[in-house]
């Protein structure tokens, strides 16, 4: 028997899901919790790392926990074949990084690409917490505790499981094989790397307003749509449009599929033809708006009325998660086991130990 087939993937409780997270991440979660190419699937909800930076505004990551758990079973994670725990619950991550922090050297942090845009963007250069600088050991420590060989994540993150396998490595090196490395899985869809908000800018994010939610009402997301950043120069109907950093086209690349034109907008046989057209002029920017907000009301619609009847039974959700949480307490606390065992701090289960010592003190 080969080894298990294990993934883990997670998200920061920051804020309600949006279609950034869709596309980039949830869409494909549950094409994998689904495949049957997995034997395990544990999702988790990152409070504790969304602590390191939200650490003056505890409710903010209390409330959303909920909204985050809702938006997974919407989008069709499903307790029964995937683990879904909250990070905090599960003490002996803690116990793992302080262990794997002897592993890594300031330096090797400080290189660290993924820190280091963190860092810039949060305007944290002159004082960073030691814990979101520290966040790739934790992050090691999340992976290794599941013994997950598969981790679904943006390009973005690659640098973050580099990490994860240098840890591995260099402690199975001095402690006997012991933990798993990970390999990174990334999106098999260009389109779906990176899914800019709704004004254009690069990155979608609660504070620029800029997000569709996957709880969006269908009003919310038809205004949304219609207000969506274009071509700035496409003035007249008549005018040339272009494709390059024009939202609507890229969330119609990550949305739109042949059966869509059929359905909404038959004048044109597939996208190439309707892109063709805009750049030669003669298409305006609303009905191609138009065309995408229909797409988005059939991808968002179910996932709104499956979020409307988990919503009706909030004490059901949180007794599903106390489950997972519970589930992926056990597991981690195995690994632990194993890695307390390789480093020799495992005093009481030796009896070897001490059979050792009293030999060695010569009370035989």
């Amino acid at each position: 028997m080969g080894k298990e087939k294990i993934i883990l993937t997670g998200d920061r409780p920051t804020g309600r899901l949006h279609i950034g997270h869709y596309v980039g991440s949830l869409k494909r979660r549950v094409e994998l919790q689904n495949s049957g190419l997995y034997d395990k699937t544990f999702i988790f909800i990152a409070d504790a790392q969304a602590l390191t930076d939200n650490i003056e505004n505890p409710e903010k990551v209390r409330q959303n926990v909920i909204e985050v758990a809702l938006d997974y079973m919407a989008v069709g994670l499903d307790p029964t074949k995937s683990t879904i725990f909250i990070q905090s619950q599960i003490p002996e991550l803690c116990e793992l990084t302080f262990y794997y922090m002897d592993l890594v050297t300031v330096s090797r942090l400080q290189r660290n690409p993924t820190v280091k845009t963190e860092i810039q963007m949060r305007n944290f250069e002159t004082s960073i917490p030691v814990g979101f600088f520290t966040y790739p050991i934790s992050q090691a420590a999340d992976i290794t505790a599941f013994k997950a060989t598969t981790v679904p994540v943006g390009e973005d993150q690659e640098p973050m499981i580099e990490q994860t396998r240098e840890i591995v490595r260099r402690f199975n090196h001095i402690y006997g094989d012991t933990l798993v490395e990970p390999e990174i899985l990334l999106p098999d869809n260009a389109a779906c790397l990176r899914l800019p908000g709704t004004d254009g800018k690069a990155k979608m994010s609660k504070s620029l307003g800029n997000c569709i939610y996957l709880s969006d009402t269908a009003d919310e997301v038809e205004k949304k749509v219609k207000s969506m950043y274009t071509d700035p120069t496409h003035l007249k109907v008549s005018d040339p449009g272009k494709l390059e950093g024009n939202t609507v086209f890229t969330y119609l690349d990550a949305f739109c599929k042949p059966e869509h034109f059929g359905r909404y907008l038959p004048d044109y046989p597939d996208l190439n033809e309707l892109k063709a057209h805009y750049t030669r002029g003669g298409l305006g920017d609303m009905k191609v708006k138009k065309f995408l907000a229909a797409i988005m009301q059939e991808e968002l619609t179910p996932i709104r009325e499956r979020r409307k009847e988990f919503e009706k039974d909030i004490p059901a959700i949180y007794e599903m998660l106390r489950k997972g949480c519970e589930t992926a307490r056990a597991t981690a606390t195995a690994t632990l086991d194993e890695v307390r065992k390789a480093m020799k701090i495992n005093y009481f289960d030796d009896a070897e130990l001490i059979a050792e010592q009293v030999k060695r003190f010569g009370q035989d």
